[in-house]
């Protein structure tokens, strides 16, 4: 699946301007509409190390009312979640009926890092695809709205964001050993990451994104939010009802 992406692609900063802010003001009017409507939101990011998730999910927040979101930057589990099936640090962190939640790396990581790293077994990775898809299945069928994304760099494009990261003191906390120690591993973990997109679209498809170029990714992520909430929330032009409101 990896292979089709055009990582090409890429949006000029007059395009850019003119489709970020219209595109963020709906969002805010579909959040008010969700909430109206009590429908719970699950927005999910995974990708490749410095593929832009963090920007990408503060254009995506940035005119959002701070009251009824919440993003999760998803690290290591801690010793008392450890303790637990791998999935219960996530349920606790599941939306209630008037909120929307992001994730800044997700469950995935059972399929992805913890498989790649050996943190589980080859038993424990290979059933975590039907426990997902079931963990999903159940959100979903209870009414949640569920937004998975993949964000895909090129490895030229990660060395050279890398690299960036490195030179600017105001970035360089951005950058670990673990971050060089993943990248040596790339072909291990794309086959990771393709496995993960066979198994688990269904119910809840995967939307790929080209990342190479930030601007072209924030607003394709936007575009899919927002197409997706206003077929789930039965709204036309969001904008235009939230001035309605105003």
């Amino acid at each position: 699946m990896l292979e089709t992406l055009d990582l090409s692609l890429s949006l000029a900063k007059d395009a850019y301007r003119d489709q970020l802010e219209p595109l963020q003001y709906d969002l805010h009017a579909l959040q008010i509409r969700a909430l109206d409507q009590r429908v719970p939101i699950m927005i999910v990011y995974e990708g490749w190390d410095a593929a832009g998730k963090g920007g990408n999910i503060r254009r995506l927040t940035e005119r959002l009312d701070p009251r009824f979101y919440t993003v999760y930057a998803i690290s290591k589990p801690t010793a008392e979640e450890l303790a637990h099936h791998y999935l219960w640090r996530f349920w606790t962190k599941t939306p209630s009926r008037e909120q929307l939640v992001i994730f800044d790396r997700s469950w995935y990581g059972r399929v992805l890092v913890e498989r790649v790293e050996g943190f589980a077994t080859t038993a424990e990775w290979q059933r975590a695809y039907n426990e997902i898809n079931e963990f999903e299945r159940l959100l979903h069928d209870d009414g949640a709205v569920i937004i998975k994304f993949w964000l895909h760099v090129s490895p030229d494009e990660q060395l050279h964001r890398f690299n960036e990261r490195m030179a600017d003191s105001t970035k360089r906390w951005k950058m670990t050993d673990e971050d060089w120690r993943n990248r040596e591993k790339w072909p291990q973990y794309e086959v990771a990451v393709e496995e993960m997109l066979q198994h688990t679209s269904d119910p809840i498809p995967w939307h790929l994104i080209e990342a190479n170029d930030k601007r072209w990714a924030r607003i394709k992520v936007l575009r899919t939010v927002v197409e997706t909430l206003r077929q789930r929330l039965g709204a036309t032009v969001a904008s235009d009802e939230l001035a309605s409101k105003a």
